[in-house]
């Protein structure tokens, strides 16, 4: 068993940062399922902890939903769709940027996904269909990767089956698609969290194209907070002078003094602190003077 959990931990570390995103993910949809069944609670209720609800109030109370509801899943499909986009998307990026940048970005269009959500719905709720609960998925994240490329790099050419698409085609049908998910009244809070997520990526794009990158304040704030969290060293540290020091004096000092000034600092040395205060360099400097 030792030998096994040390074999994972190994294979976790060799991840890159979204593999072990997509593993967080995977482990959270198995633990919510295993809670279902165990507990016998009701379908889309086991991460109720994690999702973010749709009323402001409610999500006062459960500020951290904001981020968290991108890592619940309830249906396998819906995982294994928004997973397995993650992992071609991340391939790219993660290739192309640093993936500290990539991880502001993923985040960033979660974290705008559940605000456009949440705004939406107390602002007009009257658009939405009486079936829209809460949101779960990460959807709003993998949107947000998806369109940052699509926009960063509009006319490269990635290949679906024998043809050649140029990436903005494939943002821009990613958008309409959603539009019209919207306007169908299917899945609306949904559409709005990736319609959120979208618009991060398409502004993180023409932002970090001008030269401005405006994740890193959050990735500052992301890198505070996971200070919090890392085991703090018991050992001291200990700052070592990089001069030595002569009969109480630096170096340099020391050999600005004549041979006499000298001797005279080092015997004062001996009668404070004793001979074997002495250092080797100073106890070889007294033999050398006791001998001229």
């Amino acid at each position: 068993m030792t030998s096994l959990t040390y074999d994972i931990k190994e294979k976790f570390k060799n991840l890159n940062v979204f593999e072990k995103i997509i593993a967080v993910n995977v482990l959270i949809y198995m633990v919510g399922w295993l809670l279902g069944v165990i507990r016998r609670l009701p379908n889309e209720t086991s991460l109720k902890w994690l999702e973010l609800p749709n009323d402001a109030l409610a999500f006062i109370v459960k500020p951290w939903t904001i981020i968290t509801y991108g890592f619940a899943h309830y249906g396998l499909l819906h995982l294994a769709f928004n997973m397995l986009i993650l992992y071609f998307v991340s391939r790219t990026m993660v290739n192309l940027f640093p993936s500290k940048q990539s991880l502001n970005i993923y985040f960033l269009g979660i974290i705008c996904g559940g605000l456009a959500y949440l705004l939406m719905y107390n602002l007009f709720p009257g658009i939405f269909g009486a079936s829209v609960g809460s949101l779960v998925g990460a959807s709003a994240g993998v949107n947000a990767l998806l369109i940052f490329i699509c926009a960063y790099m509009p006319n490269r050419e990635t290949r679906f089956f024998t043809l050649s698409i140029k990436l903005w085609y494939i943002g821009v049908a990613i958008v309409v698609f959603d539009l019209i998910g919207l306007f169908s009244g299917i899945n609306q809070g949904g559409r709005i969290a990736h319609l959120g997520g979208s618009l991060l990526g398409y502004f993180y794009a023409k932002q970090l194209f001008s030269g401005n990158d405006i994740g890193s304040g959050f990735g500052k704030v992301m890198d505070y907070i996971a200070n919090w969290f890392k085991p703090k060293s018991t050992l001291k540290t200990v700052h070592k002078n990089k001069k030595k020091s002569y009969a109480g004096h630096n170096k340099d000092e020391f050999y600005e003094f004549n041979n006499q000034k000298k001797v005279d600092l080092i015997l004062d040395k001996i009668s404070k602190s004793g001979y074997d205060s002495l250092t080797k360099e100073e106890k070889a400097f007294l033999f050398k003077a006791g001998k001229d």
